[in-house]
């Protein structure tokens, strides 16, 4: 049968170093897996069969040359559905890389700025950011103290409000600086 195969197939890609991929993460059992007495069936067009007896639900599924599918194994009896269960696995699949397709993975990228930057390495960084912001990724700046910076922290503020200012034009400041630890950081998002 077809669900064989898709079954022998799902298996195989268990074992990634074989190169094979998996077919679903949530394996349903179906034909002969499902060990119940007695299951209420719903057919191919979605009519109710009733509670019938495994064998007589299997013979149905043979009839109409379909798979047998446990589909909620929780009830009382457990709901069966008479389908071809390669095309519903495929459609299944279809839906999934449909919606990450249409997620957006929010990246975060760093910017590390020192207390004592120079104009030009504060532009830099600053065009560094820029470029972060218009593709669209959010941008963590950081200020590292080392040693007696610690004592003049302010110092640190002042940078990373300067830089929130220097680029109002781009993004926003999503979480003012806040120390952690030896660092001062600052989240900004893109308008």
């Amino acid at each position: 049968m077809k669900s064989v195969f898709f079954y022998v197939l799902s298996h195989l890609g268990k074992n990634k170093s074989k190169g094979c991929i998996s077919i679903s993460v949530k394996e349903l059992p179906i034909n002969e897996e499902i060990r119940e007495k007695e299951v209420r069936v719903i057919g191919a067009s979605g009519d109710q069969l009733g509670v019938l007896s495994l064998n007589d639900a299997l013979d149905a599924a043979t009839k109409a040359n379909l798979d047998l599918v446990m589909i909620s194994p929780k009830a009382v009896p457990p709901v069966c559905k008479i389908m071809d269960y390669g095309k519903y696995r495929f459609e299944q699949a279809k839906k999934e890389k449909e919606i990450k397709k249409n997620q957006k993975v929010v990246t975060i990228k760093e910017v590390r700025l020192s207390v004592n930057i120079d104009t030009h390495d504060f532009n830099t960084k600053l065009n560094q950011a820029i470029k972060f912001l218009k593709a669209g990724d959010k941008v963590k700046v950081s200020v590292r103290f080392r040693g007696r910076e610690m004592a003049h922290t302010n110092l640190g503020a002042d940078t990373l409000n300067r830089f929130g200012e220097a680029i109002t034009e781009v993004g926003n400041v999503d979480k003012p600086p806040k120390m952690e630890g030896r660092s001062m950081v600052m989240f900004l998002g893109p308008k």
